[in-house]
């Protein structure tokens, strides 16, 4: 499909290293000894390739993968209308406004809500 590997033997994991959900799942994925692949989204940048993708395989829009509650969004972004291509550029530049962390495996793509969400994969 696109720059995305991934692989049935392990688990990609896309978070935030600042936040505390993203923190309880990647500890209790390997407190059951869960094979992860880590990418902190704020060491590693997406490209836009691979923030569409990560929508797709969500099977959301692009603008759904902006996360709303969050101070930055309501401050920078929430008064603008923006196009697909927007909004993957403001992701890239801005990756505290993503939804995260998001899980894949093999096909399967989640975004996990609790820690044990990722035993899903």
């Amino acid at each position: 499909m696109g720059e995305i590997a991934t692989s049935k033997r392990q688990i990609t994991f896309y978070y935030s290293s600042k936040s505390m959900r993203a923190k309880q799942a990647l500890a209790y994925a390997k407190a059951e000894g869960l094979p992860i692949e880590e990418i902190d989204l704020l060491k590693n940048k997406l490209t836009g390739t691979q923030i569409l993708e990560l929508a797709n395989r969500l099977h959301i829009e692009v603008a759904d993968l902006v996360n709303k509650e969050i101070p930055a969004y309501k401050k920078h972004f929430e008064q603008y209308c923006l196009s697909t291509d927007d909004w993957i550029k403001m992701i890239r530049y801005n990756p505290q406004i993503i939804k995260q962390p998001i899980a894949l495996r093999g096909n399967k793509t989640i975004l996990v809500k609790t820690p044990t969400d990722i035993t899903k994969l």
